[in-house]
């Protein structure tokens, strides 16, 4: 069974790789891309810790609720796991 995550709801400031209406929504992790250097702090000229970045998948309903015109098709995002946080498959 795919493992399903949630993009965090945050806010901060400055250059972050997590687009705005995928946070909080939940998706599945598609596969795992390797790890790579942090674009957020590379973007400042900082040391960049190394990071797993995965393909998450998300439905349209998920993202856009009832206002989506094709509710089963899925979009694939690209989100550094910094960004997600597992969501418990068994709660109701």
């Amino acid at each position: 069974m795919p493992e399903r995550v949630r993009v965090k709801a945050l806010t901060p400031p400055g250059h972050v790789r997590a687009p705005w209406y995928l946070r909080g929504k939940t998706g599945v992790i598609e596969r795992p891309l390797g790890q790579f250097a942090n674009p957020e702090q590379l973007a400042y000229g900082l040391p960049a810790e190394r990071r797993p970045l995965y393909r998450v998948r998300f439905t349209m309903a998920e993202i856009w609720g009832d206002a989506a015109e094709a509710p089963a098709d899925t979009l694939d995002a690209e989100i550094y796991g910094h960004w997600l946080e597992r969501v418990d498959s068994h709660a109701p």
